[in-house]
């Protein structure tokens, strides 16, 4: 093994040595607490993850009902609408006028 060898495999006097007896299970038990609190806060996470994309689905829905609301009316209206053609004839009468040709439609 050459020199580089050492520093990149750790064999000789600085590698590290597997932990024995009270230590090795201390760290054992040191990485269960991190690995509790690591899904404790992920499932933290994915609960307000899920809420905002709750709210976010509500609010759009809400903007396509009211979108839909507004095409409709906007189609209702437009066939009530006075066309062009619709020309009315008026005169004048003893200082009055009188409009011919004006009757609403379904009265």
């Amino acid at each position: 093994m050459t020199q580089s060898d050492r520093l990149i495999f750790g064999s000789g006097p600085s590698a590290p040595r597997p932990a024995n007896g009270l230590v090795a299970s201390v760290m054992w038990l040191g990485g269960l607490i991190a690995t509790l609190a690591a899904m404790a806060v992920g499932a933290v996470l994915a609960v307000f993850t899920a809420a905002a994309v709750t709210v976010i689905a509500v609010f759009a829905g809400a903007l396509v009902f009211l979108a839909g609301l507004a095409l409709r009316a906007r189609r209702t209206l437009s066939g009530r609408r006075r066309r062009g053609d619709d020309v009315i004839e008026a005169h004048k009468v003893d200082g009055t006028w009188v409009a011919y040709g004006w009757e609403r439609p379904g009265r």
